[in-house]
């Protein structure tokens, strides 16, 4: 009954014009036909509604025997109220939807969804070819459907995986020249530069055409054309898609477009050479370490000179080295010297090595530029910078340089400096804090526990005590609970006691459960 209702109501509907101000009509017109239909359908006589205008032309009908016998017709009581089809007046909207999808307006649902879940599921489950043919069914069944642009990237996107460089080379610029619009066609410029750089790396003129037109900077192109100049975050101006596509290029033929980049110095071009910078120190040829050598001297902008210079730890000769000296005995910049000190820490002959050393001890050297190389001398875990720190803390009086050192020595993880350190903690000539500092490391890096238990009774100093209390926490082995039991019950400053019973109530040890019980029971 109710389905034959709806056909009713939908063809008188459909039948009509579907300008402005013709649903309203429409709608009174389906009223109508179902109110004279209604007498006909309660008495099981179909053949009665061919008489009713509204029904004409349904000769199509005329084969739909399983219509007969509807007794259940009988009740169409349940049609009435079809008020709740006043805001039918949204089907105007139609009016503007395009032509692929007007004709399938009457779907309850959008016939490009199966594909794209059926496309989606095999690119998820890696069947790259699977996920192509399926996303390229899409394109070719629906080109005007809202998802056949993005459709066509991820057909190219599992063509790339596949390495079907040509293909998804074709779909890509595809894209660009009918779906300009598309939500993935910024992903679809950085997709065709990283094809194009592979193309070109296994020959292809066009591509190594491609990657030098847009990576190479325009000759008319000025700093006041705030517009032409693409910034570092721009990955879908085709400059910056073409200079990451260089990354793809073997290094013969990107180094010299890199070069031809880094040597347009205007503002306009700071974000390609910032991007450049770093694709060049990826590419090792004879111009690399001249190229970075240049750029970090001379480059106008010091986000450009500061990662050339970072990059330079890459470039393990001599000359990187003396430059990166000079560097850090003459630049200002802050940043800039920072970047020398890493980039010197990587350098692994000895001559880096004592060039951090001969800085970290000059009083003359910013503070901060000091901590640097310290810091680093101590992640070379050598012999040497070991036994220089320690020399080189007794020399010290600035306490942030001296705690660097702690730091650093505390970080070898060689007995020789765990000793140096219970001999700090030991020295009552040193200062409080350095002392607890020591204790401090000593305790997180593995110091020897027998010696840091032995310490607690031959100190005198509460704060030093309250370290060691700390230390004890932090240790998981059986002889660190047994101290803090033990201060818990015989330790006669009231404080640490309170210390040590807070710690055993952070600990799981079933110990330290019955020592807070019997404490409590006291």
């Amino acid at each position: 009954m109710h389905a034959l209702a709806l056909v009713v109501m939908a063809v008188v509907v459909l039948q009509q014009p579907t300008g402005k101000g013709r649903i309203a009509g429409a709608r009174a017109q389906a009223e109508a036909a179902l109110q004279a239909a209604a007498p006909v359908l309660a008495q099981g006589r179909l053949d009665a509604l061919r008489g009713l205008p509204a029904l004409a032309g349904l000769d199509a009908l005329a084969g739909l025997d399983a219509l007969a016998g509807l007794d259940a017709l009988a009740g169409l009581n349940t049609l009435a109220g079809f008020d709740a089809l006043t805001g039918f007046d949204a089907v105007e909207a139609v009016d503007g939807l395009d032509p692929s999808i007007a004709r399938r307006a009457g779907d309850p649902q959008d016939p490009t969804d199966s594909l794209w879940r059926a496309a989606r599921a095999a690119l998820n489950r890696g069947d790259y070819t699977s996920a192509a043919n399926l996303y390229g069914d899409l394109v070719r069944d629906y080109p005007n459907a809202s998802r056949a642009g993005d459709a066509l990237y991820w057909a190219a996107f599992a063509l790339y995986k596949n390495d079907d460089l040509a293909r998804a080379r074709s779909l890509l610029v595809t894209q660009q020249r009918r779906y300009a619009k598309a939500a993935t066609a910024k992903d679809g410029v950085a997709l065709l530069a990283r094809v194009q750089g592979a193309l070109a790396r296994h020959g292809d003129g066009e591509a190594a055409a491609w990657i030098a037109q847009h990576a190479a900077p325009a000759a008319d192109t000025g700093g006041a054309r705030g517009r032409d100049c693409p910034g570092e975050d721009d990955e879908d101006d085709l400059r910056i898609a073409a200079i990451n596509g260089l990354l793809q290029m073997d290094a013969d033929k990107a180094v010299p477009l890199l070069r031809t980049v880094l040597a347009r110095r205007d503002a306009c071009h700071r974000a390609l050479r910032r991007k450049a910078v770093f694709i060049l120190s990826q590419k090792h040829t004879a111009e690399t370490e001249d190229i970075l050598l240049d750029v970090a001297q001379h480059d106008p902008d010091s986000e450009v000179r500061q990662q050339a210079v970072f990059w330079l730890s890459q470039v393990p000769t001599e000359r990187a080295v003396t430059m990166l000296d000079s560097i850090l005995r003459s630049t200002d910049d802050a940043e800039l010297r920072e970047k020398a000190l890493f980039a010197l820490s990587q350098q692994h002959g000895p001559r880096a090595g004592q060039i951090l050393r001969n800085y970290a001890e000059t009083a003359t050297a910013p503070s901060d530029a000091r901590e640097k190389a310290i810091f680093w001398l101590g992640q070379q875990h050598s012999a040497e910078n070991a036994a220089f720190l320690r020399a080189l803390y007794a020399k010290l009086t600035d306490d942030q340089l001296k705690e660097k050192v702690i730091f650093s020595l505390s970080q070898s993880g060689s007995g020789e400096n765990h000793r140096w350190l219970m001999d700090l903690a030991l020295n009552e000539r040193e200062s409080i804090e350095m002392r607890k500092k020591a204790l401090f490391w000593a305790g997180q890096t593995g110091g020897d526990l027998e010696q840091l238990v032995s310490l607690y009774d031959r100190m005198q100093n509460h704060d030093l005590k309250e370290q060691l209390v700390f230390v004890y926490s932090q240790r998981h082995e059986s002889a660190a609970l047994e101290k803090l039991i033990q201060i818990a019950k015989t330790e006669s400053d009231r404080e640490l006691r309170r210390k040590a019973i807070f710690w055993l109530g952070q600990s799981h040890d079933p110990r330290a459960a019955q020592v807070l019980l019997e404490i409590i029971n006291q």
